[in-house]
């Protein structure tokens, strides 16, 4: 008897999945069109609410603390991985030296021969071992030229002084001492899944005074792949979407969307750095 239910309540089952697949085959597709203008809509309305808002700013900040750190890859094309690749732009240890590099003369980071220093540490909560750690940056003698090289042996017959010393800025960890600096920053993807579903990401960057737990400032933004998640020739939505973005990236040379250091700028914005009359 028992028997005869289970396999009556299988069949009944085999056959509500059949008129559920049938059902979802006979559906329509979206057309393209219809569907590029609805997430168009969706991203313009969004739009309305991006941008940049600085409420309150700091000056002579020494060092901040970076509540989140960002992933070591890049998000090129997974549609629901909610990990902010509008505000994606320096992945690994690299997210660290971006906020101790200084600016040359044009206002550019650079790694060395800075006319302004960037600041002194950043503190982050290592997520393996949960304490506090310091990091710092300074450009230190990492190797020495081969003397056989040509290019080597012409400045030592210029210059019997010649430095043989290859410099690069070097990243330094220590455990971080009390008392925690006083402004974080963090960021958040707040995409929903309907953006998703129309290749719209979200990004909530905000820097807090940690002291009274105040948001002073937040940017917000969007940006949209117009293509739909179309990969067809290698393309690379996430990155075809920075093309799409409230507020646009600055563009490069070529005229590209350049994301890289977007979050040090905005948060030297709010929180001014104490400039040092020496460098290391």
């Amino acid at each position: 008897m028992k028997l005869a239910s289970s396999i009556r309540s299988l069949a009944l089952l085999g056959a509500l999945l059949l008129a559920g697949s049938s059902l979802a085959q006979s559906r329509p597709a979206e057309d393209p069109k219809t569907r590029l203008a609805k997430a168009e809509a969706m991203f313009q309305e969004r739009c309305k609410k991006a941008g940049e808002f600085i409420h309150r700013t700091a000056e002579n900040v020494e060092g901040i603390l970076l509540m989140k750190v960002r992933p070591d890859k890049i998000n090129y094309d997974d549609q629901y991985r909610m990990d902010d690749p509008y505000g994606s732009d320096v992945t690994g240890k690299g997210y660290f030296e971006i906020f101790l590099y200084g600016k040359d003369a044009k206002g550019s980071l650079v790694e060395q021969g800075a006319r302004t220093n960037g600041y002194r540490h950043v503190d982050a909560i290592d997520a393996k071992d949960g304490k506090r750690y310091r990091y710092t940056g300074s450009v230190k003698a990492v190797g020495r030229k081969d003397i056989t090289a040509y290019n080597v042996q012409i400045e030592l017959k210029r210059d019997p002084n010649y430095d043989l010393n290859i410099y690069a800025f070097v990243l330094d960890q220590s455990p971080a001492p009390d008392p925690a600096s006083r402004y974080g920053v963090t960021f958040d993807d707040i995409s929903t899944r309907e953006e998703r579903d129309y290749w719209i990401a979200g990004s909530s960057l905000k820097v807090i005074d940690l002291k009274t737990n105040e948001v002073i400032a937040e940017r917000i933004g969007y940006m949209m792949d117009r293509g739909q998640g179309n990969t067809g020739g290698g393309r690379a939505p996430w990155l075809m979407a920075e093309h799409h973005a409230c507020p646009d990236f600055p563009k490069d040379s070529g005229g590209h969307p350049f994301k890289g250091y977007q979050t040090r700028n905005f948060v030297e914005k709010v929180l001014r750095i104490e400039q040092i009359k020496e460098r290391n």
